[in-house]
């Protein structure tokens, strides 16, 4: 195992009902002026927006609105977002919705707290210097971004898709409401799932020779956790149960729980989606699972073992004589259960046929991302990232 500094600041409050907190967990956190940031018009029909301004309302606290955050969250709305806070002297940030709001919220909240170009700091031109305080209400069980340090942005001038992390964005609180997750269109439902598994699968492949046995124990328990109650919501997108497994399990994937001593993992996955995501606009979840086997079956020779142990202990892959053909095998068995959800497992399923000159474009904008190579199970070069976009086709 390696050094780790594992900081989770958010106070979860979990339940049926709990968005009737709000007003007094914004209160308690000084907030007098709220922006509700939130995405299209379904957190007004379900009537959830209603609900968060009376306790809002109830609690004294004033606000104000900005919907429009996309899949994909725009730049162009963050810096719209940054503009009507400096008007409104809004001092607290309420994103309802997924890690796509939460994550424009975050934006936000450097852009307001540190002046400048927001953008600077998703192309690594300087840092911020401070963040507002933001709260959460969480509606989509998917990106983790309620307690992580980590958001993502899509600036326009030239589909550029960029994360950037720093604990100045941690949320102060996130309301987790299970039942707000009932309505999820299947596909969504689903994609969050993928997610939600493969932030912990990209810390649970890492360079180390001696991983930590209780970081594994809980990573693998958690990606089972998630694998079977997404098989429930397929059958039964009701069930209250499977909804809370998932949300929580969400939320602990991305925490930084299931990356202690990991010495961060491998992300290249999550970052050929990126370039995948800003290029042509595909659902993070999807465009993940349609990327992943190439991925593997690209990098497993540098690790088997590992590949194994995952085919074995989170997949339920009986052994079969050697690391290699185990390993193999799990990948085969992991993109069975992609097809089982109703995931893509190759872009030509995700609907992207791109052409060479986008491939090429796609790994030299990762590449660049990268500082010219990235991976801990294998180390990737810009023609690898070519290499795995062509073999995911």
């Amino acid at each position: 195992m390696v050094n780790f500094n594992y900081y989770t600041p958010t106070r979860v409050v979990f339940g049926k009902g709990t968005v009737d907190q709000v007003g007094e967990l914004v209160k308690a956190q000084g907030g007098t002026k709220v922006l509700l940031h939130f995405g299209g018009g379904s957190v007004r029909k379900s009537g959830l927006l209603d609900r968060v301004k009376a306790s809002l309302e109830a609690a004294g606290v004033a606000h104000v609105e900005l919907g429009g955050v996309v899949p994909n969250p725009r730049l162009s709305l963050v810096r719209e977002g940054i503009a009507l806070c400096e008007k409104e002297g809004v001092d607290f940030l309420l994103p309802i919705g997924g890690g796509s709001v939460i994550d424009s919220a975050k934006a936000i909240g450097y852009g307001v707290a540190s002046g400048g170009d927001v953008w600077d700091f998703y192309d690594f031109k300087r840092a911020p210097t401070g963040c507002l305080p933001i709260g959460t209400v969480l509606t989509i069980a998917a990106a983790g971004s309620e307690m992580s340090d980590s958001s993502v942005i899509t600036n326009e001038d030239g589909w550029v898709k960029r994360g950037y992390s720093s604990d100045l964005c941690r949320c102060k609180f996130a309301i987790m409401d299970p039942e707000l997750t009932m309505t999820l269109p299947d596909y969504q439902t689903a994609c969050g799932c993928a997610d939600i598994l493969m932030h912990t699968m990209e810390r649970y492949f890492n360079d180390q020779a001696q991983p930590m046995a209780l970081t594994d124990a809980l990573a693998e328990g958690l990606m089972r956790t998630v694998i079977d109650a997404s098989l429930v919501l397929v059958k039964e997108p009701g069930n209250y149960q499977a909804r809370a497994e998932v949300m929580w399990a969400g939320s602990l994937s991305h925490n930084g729980l299931t990356g202690c001593g990991t010495g961060g993992g491998d992300w290249s996955t999550h970052k050929l989606e990126h370039e995948l995501g800003g290029l042509f606009d595909v659902a993070h979840g999807a465009g993940l699972t349609a990327i992943w086997g190439s991925w593997a079956r690209y990098v497993m020779d540098a690790q088997p073992g590992r590949f194994a142990r995952f085919a074995v202990e989170v997949l339920g892959v009986e052994p079969q004589g050697d690391d290699k053909a185990t390993a193999l095998k799990g990948i085969e068995a992991m993109e069975d259960y992609y097809r089982s959800i109703r995931m893509p497992t190759s872009l030509r399923e995700l609907g992207v046929e791109p052409t060479e000159e986008q491939i090429a474009e796609m790994a030299e904008k990762c590449g660049v991302t990268a500082h010219g190579e990235m991976g801990a199970v294998k180390t990737l070069r810009v023609e690898d990232m070519k290499a795995i976009y062509r073999a995911a086709m």
